[in-house]
């Protein structure tokens, strides 16, 4: 069973990796398609994805799930609050008893740099030009970082219509033994700040808040 990571970040929220190589027969013993998906491999990514949730929580009410106008699924009576993404061969889940999460995985890849500039501002550049000289880890990891931790706002917030460059300003990086921090302004009907935890794992990034 290739649960690739798990993580309880405290008593009521805990997240997990899964990395797929099972047929998707094996996903349907447990969990349904819940909406229509005809490229096969967007397929086991959903189902991964919603495996997972089950494991993070047997009694999770899947068929509770709906998806919302900006394409979030979401719980709209229940305890829960979670979040799903998918990358390549990996799905990634978080679930909250009481706050509103997001998370996000992330294959390192070169090309993010060719659109660095649509998401990241001035001071984000600065930022990770100085966190390059500083750091064990490469510029084009840096940037995924930094896309992969905007994608886990954007999901956090839920309901749509951000400027990933201009709605969320990351403005710090914390950094140790392939894990770490990121400090962040949301800026929406006022600024709020949050931290957004991340690990690598060799060319995959994990980001959550």
């Amino acid at each position: 069973m290739p649960l690739f990571y798990q993580h309880n970040i405290n008593q009521s929220a805990r997240l997990a990796v899964w990395k797929i190589t099972e047929p998707e027969d094996f996903f349907l013993k447990k969990v349904t398609i819940q909406k229509e998906i005809t490229h096969l491999h967007k397929r086991l990514q959903h189902l991964a994805g919603r495996y997972l949730l089950q494991i993070l929580d047997p009694g999770f009410p899947m068929n509770l799930i709906e998806i919302s106008e900006t394409k979030k699924p979401l719980l709209a009576n229940s305890k829960w609050h979670f979040s799903i993404s998918h990358c390549g061969d990996f799905a990634a889940a978080i679930i909250s008893e009481t706050r509103s999460v997001g998370i996000d995985v992330e294959v390192v890849t070169p090309k993010i740099g060719v659109i660095k500039d649509r998401f990241l501002s001035e001071n984000e550049l600065h930022l990770i030009q100085a966190k390059n000289r500083e750091l064990p880890i490469t510029m084009h990891e840096i940037i995924t970082l930094f896309w992969s931790a905007k994608e886990s706002i954007f999901k956090w917030y839920g309901k749509g219509n951000l400027s990933f460059k201009n709605n969320m300003r990351l403005y710090d990086l914390y950094f140790e033994n392939e894990a770490g921090i990121i400090k962040a302004n949301f800026i929406k009907d006022g600024i709020e700040e949050l931290n957004i935890a991340f690990v690598f794992f060799e060319n995959l990034c994990l980001s959550w808040v």
